[in-house]
């Protein structure tokens, strides 16, 4: 599952044409908190991207997250 969500977000990233380090610096800006390249990168390769930076980052490329039920 993590290497999905990390797959997803660059490509997102790519669609925006935004790097992990762009990324990073805007989420620095939004939140107030140190984001680097190493730091995001970390996460997602480990798979510990909180589901308040998820949604940091769907709102900085101007997407929604939302839970569906299953059918």
């Amino acid at each position: 599952m993590e290497n999905k969500i990390r797959a997803k977000i660059k490509y997102l990233l790519s669609l925006k044409g935004l790097t992990i380090t762009k990324l990073a610096e805007l989420m620095s800006e939004k939140t107030g908190e140190k984001y680097t390249f190493q730091r995001i990168s970390h996460k997602l390769r480990l798979g510990r991207l909180t589901l308040k930076e998820a949604y940091i980052i769907a709102d900085l490329l101007n997407y929604d997250l939302e839970f569906v039920e299953r059918k």
